[in-house]
Parts: structure tokens; sequence; C-alpha cells
């Protein structure tokens, strides 16, 4: 059974604790994109070389603030689960959160990436 604190932070205490477990973890998070990306790219290179328009820049420029978007959705989820009972439970495992969502977005990523860069673009191959 989850170990219980009876006392609840105040939302400063809390936000800031989700600022400083999330906040280095973006990073990871953006690198790991970035090199989805990267990946897809290369391997369809030359034919990617094409898709390196102002537009397909700019696309890719939205789609990673909307990842970082995203990536703050943590931050709701956080700040309640530290003010519930299960506060400590909680800050020992959210780091599955972060790992499914990592999950999620690299897939996303790859999806778009496909799109993206290989002919045809479909982003689904058989």
């Amino acid at each position: 059974m989850p170990e219980t604190s009876m006392e609840s932070p105040t939302l400063r205490e809390a936000l800031s604790d989700a600022i400083r477990y999330w906040e280095p973890r973006r990073l990871v998070y953006n690198t790991l994109l970035a090199v989805i990306v990267w990946f897809y790219f290369v391997r369809a290179y030359p034919t990617s070389k094409a898709a390196l328009q102002l537009d397909a820049i700019l696309g890719l420029f939205l789609l990673a603030v909307l990842a970082n978007v995203a990536y703050c959705a943590a931050y709701i989820a956080d700040i309640f689960a530290q003010w519930s009972s299960y506060r400590d439970f909680w800050r020992r495992y959210r780091w599955i959160m972060l790992v499914v969502g990592m999950l999620f977005a690299g897939i996303l990523t790859r999806f778009f990436s496909l799109g993206m860069f290989l002919p045809g673009g479909s982003g689904i191959q058989p």
C-alpha cells in the first residue's frame, strides 16, 4: 500500500517540485525526438533533401513547439497528484509517466518523419 502524507504541499511547493523534476528531463525528451527526425531524414537521404523547403522547416518548428506544449501536460497531472494523499507514491513512480509520454511522442514523431521524408509520404509502411 502506498505511503500517504498527511500534509498537502502549497501550490508553490508542488509547482517548484514539478519544475525541478520535469525541466531537466525536457532536454532528454527533445533530444529523443530530434534523433528520431534526424534518423528518418538520413535514412531517406537524398530524397529527404528535397523536403528542406521553408514550409517544411516551419512545419517542423510548429511540431516541435506542439511537442513541448504536450510535454507541459505532465505538470497538470503532477501537481494534482502531489496534492493527493498519494504524493510520496507519485513522486517515487512519476518516471513511468515520463517513459510512457516519451514512447507516445516518439511514435508520433516517427509517423510524422516518415510522412515528411519518405517517398509517397504515407508514414505507414506494410
